[in-house]
């Protein structure tokens, strides 16, 4: 009898452990959390899938929370040896609707309204610069 309810206190610390494992990943913290009201406007990412992979996107926001565009830039991809870069942009400036690779990744008449940029580069260094131009 007392091996019986050892295996059922066993069972139920199993169960309850799987429940707060389960429930701690369903109810992880996501963009649509984040008070600034992100919006994707344009993105680039190389076909390339033998070297490095070059992922570019332009953001607008509602608000220039800098804590939350560093957040938001760390739950973007990113693969190992790639770059990954994102241009923020106040929700209503003139913001590029179009990306290319390189160093210069959009028209420069835009680079006056670029309030943030976050990069993580090749080896997963990460950037987070305000007013980067």
């Amino acid at each position: 009898m007392k091996r019986k309810s050892s295996v059922y206190l066993l069972l139920a610390g199993v169960l309850a452990l799987i429940f707060f494992m389960v429930k701690d990943m369903v109810s992880q913290p996501g963009i649509d959390d984040m008070k600034a009201g992100f919006k994707e406007i344009a993105r680039y990412r190389n076909a390339n899938n033998t070297g490095p992979v070059q992922r570019i996107y332009v953001v607008s926001v509602k608000d220039s929370i800098w804590k939350e565009m560093e957040d938001y830039g760390n739950l973007m991809p990113h693969t190992k040896y790639g770059n990954t870069k994102v241009y923020f942009f106040m929700h209503n400036a003139n913001v590029p609707q179009n990306l290319q690779p390189g160093e210069v990744n959009f028209d420069p008449v835009f680079n006056k309204d670029c309030i943030a940029l976050y990069e993580k580069s090749a080896m997963s260094q990460v950037a987070f610069n305000k007013h980067p131009f």
